[in-house]
């Protein structure tokens, strides 16, 4: 009933829309003018709605969708595994459920091929009811299987960012336990698709890699965003003198802490983007 509902919903989008285009193309005909300006009031009376997961499925940590195909795509679940769709959300199936974790912080597609997902377990995020992760984990099926390909002491994995020039090159942001210091965390590289990681940036065993990203057009220079937190019983620590900024011009190879115009209070929920017009133009969230 739910897909026949969403059938008739989107075939009378799409012969509203039809008619519109016409009545545009007649108007444009008849009297010579430039098609008039679409204004958002057109369409206010389409509305959001839930696409699912159905049950109960917590935080929704991240996406992964096919440029290619739009609709396909993926949704990791910070309570609730990771989810696909091949039909635009009209159906969901699960396609993690036995890898003995549930938590998922983040998922990446590879740019040269969209059957390559990597997802990192553990979720992004600082509350008591905190899932963590077992590592990092590879499917070069579409998602029908998954292998972890290691950092399974990260606990929380906040970003991973794939090389678009060489599939074997990926990033990865772990941001280790929040209750607690140690494990892997930091920024960790791989140059092999995962069998081998080297951390390229380490804070200290307090403070983790939150998420990265790179300049577009250009994935030698890396932004990262350093974050201290800790979970303790009673209360949270939600940042600290160690969370900062930093950027990488070589590859992760070195890096500079970013100073100037950040205000030098303790930050945490870390966020670092860079303008896809502007490369010099670099926004952040703390």
């Amino acid at each position: 009933m739910i897909q026949t509902q969403y059938i008739k919903v989107t075939l009378l989008s799409v012969i509203f829309l039809f008619a519109i285009n016409v009545s545009y193309a007649k108007k444009k005909k008849d009297d010579g003018k430039k098609e008039p300006k679409v204004e958002s009031s057109l369409f206010s009376g389409l509305k959001w709605r839930s696409i699912g997961p159905a049950l109960t499925s917590g935080r929704i940590a991240d996406f992964a969708v096919n440029p290619d195909n739009h609709s396909v795509y993926y949704v990791a679940a910070a309570s609730g595994h990771i989810w696909k769709t091949t039909n635009n959300g009209t159906t969901f199936k699960p396609v993690f459920d036995n890898n003995g974790v549930y938590s998922i912080g983040c998922l990446a597609m590879d740019p040269a091929n969209s059957d390559i997902i990597w997802a990192g377990t553990g979720e992004n995020n600082h509350q008591r009811a905190l899932g963590y992760g077992n590592g990092v984990y590879k499917s070069v099926d579409g998602g029908a299987s998954w292998e972890n390909m290691g950092l399974k002491e990260s606990r929380q994995i906040g970003e991973i960012l794939i090389d678009p020039r060489n599939s074997d090159v990926v990033f990865v942001a772990a941001e280790g336990s929040a209750w607690g210091p140690g494990g892997d965390r930091g920024l960790y590289k791989t140059v092999d698709g995962g069998k081998t990681w080297d951390k390229v940036l380490e804070i200290s065993e307090n403070t983790g890699v939150a998420n990265i990203c790179f300049e577009p057009g250009n994935p030698d220079v890396i932004y990262a965003g350093a974050e201290q937190r800790r979970r303790r019983q009673f209360t949270k620590i939600g940042g600290g003198p160690e969370s900062a900024f930093y950027k990488s011009k070589d590859g992760g190879k070195t890096w500079d802490k970013l100073k100037n115009g950040i205000p030098g209070v303790d930050k945490g929920g870390m966020e670092i983007v860079v303008s896809p017009v502007n490369p010099d133009i670099v926004y952040v969230m703390f």
